[in-house]
């Protein structure tokens, strides 16, 4: 009888030790993503305590107003638009790693654009216009293999685009007008589908020249059973 009480026993305490296990997991998973957000927190000017109900303290972010997550309690959307914040973006949002949606779009943020956001495999749009962000446009964010939505015009933005970014397949919106852009305006890849208004008041980019249409010699058109009539001699003697 001790045996078995003892064998339950211990069998009761394995299965604690894991159940503890995973709690403790599942709360550092939490607060990584929370930790991410808070520090977005403290490097931005909230004016209109949009941010209030971040609290670091919580397990995961998921309960926070402008943040969605998933059924695992992982960060989708963070939805921060025209929210009256300035500050500058950190590098932490990289570790969102199932982040969608990043919405910044309307407020006065900025600095640069971190190259971490390219570490967002996940991110279907980036939407950061209408801000005063400056610096580059981060060769990394060609990594975003299923992003759909890039706009981020309406800044101070300088430098080249970077021609990896035309292997982004999925890119189905692109906008990249009124910033200070240089150099070469890429035709090729995904960017063969966008019109020139994707690239408005940039004064400083050039647009390459099309390539002239391919010389095919013109032949007569026919159709079935059309022939030339042959000549016909009149003997009039």
């Amino acid at each position: 009888m001790d045996a078995v009480m003892s064998t339950t026993s211990g069998s009761a305490s394995v299965w604690l030790f894991l159940l503890f296990g995973f709690l403790q997991l599942l709360k550092l998973s939490g607060n990584v993503e929370g930790d991410a957000l808070n520090a977005l927190k403290s490097n931005l000017v909230d004016p209109n305590n949009v941010l209030q109900s971040w609290d670091p303290t919580l397990v995961n972010p998921c309960t926070w107003f402008h943040v969605t997550c998933n059924s695992e309690n992982s960060v989708t959307r963070v939805d921060l638009g025209n929210a009256n914040l300035s500050g500058q973006l950190v590098s932490q949002l990289g570790v969102l790693s199932n982040l969608q949606y990043l919405e910044l779009y309307s407020n006065n943020i900025t600095g640069n654009i971190p190259a971490e956001l390219g570490t967002l495999t996940n991110l279907v749009s980036l939407d950061l216009y209408l801000n005063s962000l400056r610096g580059t446009i981060p060769d990394t964010l060609s990594k975003l293999e299923k992003l759909r939505f890039l706009r981020l015009n309406n800044n101070s933005l300088t430098g080249n685009i970077p021609m990896a970014l035309t292997k982004i397949q999925s890119l189905q919106v692109l906008d990249l007008s009124n910033n200070n852009l240089t150099g070469d305006i890429p035709v090729n890849g995904s960017f063969s589908l966008f019109t020139p208004i994707s690239y408005n008041n940039n004064p400083f980019l050039k647009a390459l020249p099309a390539s002239p249409p391919s010389s095919v010699p013109s032949t007569p058109p026919s159709s079935p059973g059309t022939f030339w009539p042959s000549l016909v001699f009149i003997n009039l003697f």
